[in-house]
């Protein structure tokens, strides 16, 4: 077989059937696992596949796909509400928390209602409403409205934020690349979410297993600056060992 012909197979069966392991791929291409990874490494130089550790996932197109609340919230309902679920377990009595916009996030503040003596800061205004007559203090950031998200972005919303500290920030993205870390389509998002990464103690990004893999436009911020991550059991194997190794804690629910 050609190198063109082995990189092209190679390249249909990472994007047929989600991922592709090294070991794998030399047995089915009666090759060595050396050539394997050469080939993966021209492949991810070229943009075609995503390098991952024993292997390569495929590319996920759609960098600037912005879907609205309203799409997003059809979308891996169960995950999201279990997720939601574990994340409020973290949150102790007195904690200040932060929630982004999202879905994840809504899942999150969901969880929370009913809890006693907690102090919420939110740039979402449908988490806002969500806790509306919760005995939980809601502190809204301000901003410019981002219809598409219900969220509010700009100077007045990272104002707001630089003047506040809070104990644990929930962050819901749009990607999750194990080498670069969590992205949004949003620049104007990204810088608010980086702020309220920079005033709180913990940053847990809380996102379903479909965000993994994926590369959204603008970095949120680095993924030394994530703590821990909370996703559910579909997470790639591959992916689940790269952020256990960078010593960024993982809970699978």
């Amino acid at each position: 077989m050609l190198n063109e012909e082995r990189r092209r197979k190679i390249l249909e069966i990472i994007t047929e059937e989600g991922r592709g392991v090294v070991k794998d791929l030399a047995l089915r291409l009666h090759t060595s696992q050396v050539t394997v990874r050469k080939d993966l490494d021209r492949l991810h130089s070229d943009g075609l596949i995503h390098r991952s550790h024993g292997g390569a996932l495929p590319v996920r197109t759609g960098a600037l796909l912005d879907p609205s609340l309203q799409e997003k919230e059809k979308q891996h309902r169960k995950e999201k509400q279990r997720i939601g679920e574990a994340a409020a377990a973290l949150v102790q009595e007195g904690d200040c928390v932060v929630l982004d916009s999202g879905t994840t996030t809504t899942a999150v503040a969901r969880a929370l209602r009913n809890r006693q003596r907690l102090t919420v800061i939110t740039n979402a205004v449908n988490i806002a409403a969500e806790l509306a007559g919760t005995s939980i203090e809601v502190i809204l950031t301000g901003g410019t409205l981002r219809e598409n998200s219900f969220s509010l972005v700009g100077p007045l919303a990272e104002e707001t934020l630089g003047k506040l500290s809070a104990d644990i920030f929930f962050l819901a993205v749009d990607g999750f690349d194990v080498h670069y870390g969590p992205t949004t389509p949003n620049l104007l998002e990204a810088k608010v979410n980086r702020e309220m990464s920079r005033i709180s103690r913990r940053t847990v990004c809380v996102c379903d297993s479909s965000k993994f893999g994926r590369r959204s436009l603008s970095q949120i911020t680095a993924l030394a600056s994530v703590h821990q991550i909370i996703t559910d059991s579909r997470i790639p194997a591959t992916e689940l060992k790269e952020l256990t190794e960078a010593g960024i804690k993982v809970t699978v629910v």
